[in-house]
């Protein structure tokens, strides 16, 4: 199988699978439970440009050293630096985002001990989210005299108003579980701690064996549809589909005829 590993990310292992078009993206700091400072910010960029210009790579799963926390956020331990004009000030999350990049190509997230934070940033921004049956999710930036102002409006297009206020409030004193992660529609699947990664990296392959114009398209044009009224929405879907249907279409008919087996119920 060939695998090409990049060393030079330190704190971001980057392992991209030509064999089955994945991409596989380990945060690396479990002695700091895997929170980001900003030199980690700027490499996770990196990370996203690279495998946005491979296009032998055609789905992503992000995922977490450790067994303690998926992420605990922004590095507290460490200053994270802005410029000294506050104009050209940017959030960590400009530079953790896949869309942020413009990278469209489908994002699987496994998420396993803890999540919290700027965590949230990774989970807002993914396309299918994961969990294992020991995770937890919240937000802790009240308890510390924070405010929450920039990961919950992504957390509100997953879950909603009514959840995404109450982890914001609650802060440290409440933890949404794997299973009230399920039910809010969080995650959208919990497996065994042992099942985490091979999970994740089976849906990716199953996305990355599509025709890409049509999974980037696809992706693209829900994740910008948010920021649009319906009707103008709409009206830019189908310019997306005319744009793209082709490309897909000849991309499948270059493509091996696949073994058809049955769908997996969910």
């Amino acid at each position: 199988m060939p695998v090409t590993s990049s060393p030079t990310f330190e704190t971001i292992l980057l392992d991209l699978d030509h064999d089955v078009r994945v991409a596989t993206i380990t945060l690396n700091r479990p002695e700091a439970l895997n929170s980001f400072n900003r030199a980690m910010c700027e490499k996770m960029r990196t990370v996203w440009q690279t495998v946005k210009a491979d296009e032998d790579i055609n789905a992503v799963v992000l995922r977490a050293a450790g067994e303690r926390a998926f992420s605990a956020g922004l590095d507290v331990k460490s200053r994270y630096g802005q410029p000294n004009i506050v104009w050209n000030h940017e959030d960590p999350g400009e530079l953790l985002s896949p869309k942020w990049q413009k990278m469209w190509k489908p994002v699987v997230c496994a998420v396993q001990g803890m999540c919290t934070a700027g965590a949230l940033y990774f989970v807002n921004e993914a396309d299918i989210v994961i969990c294992s049956q020991g995770a937890t999710f919240f937000d802790s930036h009240v308890s510390a005299g924070l405010v929450s102002a920039l990961e919950p409006v992504g957390l509100m297009r997953r879950v909603g108003l009514g959840d995404t206020l109450r982890m914001a409030l609650m802060g440290n004193d409440e933890r949404v579980g794997a299973q009230t992660a399920l039910r809010i529609g969080l995650v959208t699947e919990v497996v065994a701690e042992d099942e985490l990664w091979s999970r994740a990296h089976e849906i990716a392959a199953t996305i990355a064996a599509k025709p890409p114009t049509a999974t980037q398209g696809t992706v693209k044009a829900i994740w910008e549809s948010l920021d649009k009224p319906y009707r103008a929405a709409m009206d830019q879907g189908l310019i997306y589909t005319r744009l793209g249907n082709p490309l897909a279409t000849a991309e499948l008919a270059q493509q091996e005829p696949a073994v058809k087996k049955a769908p997996r119920i969910r």
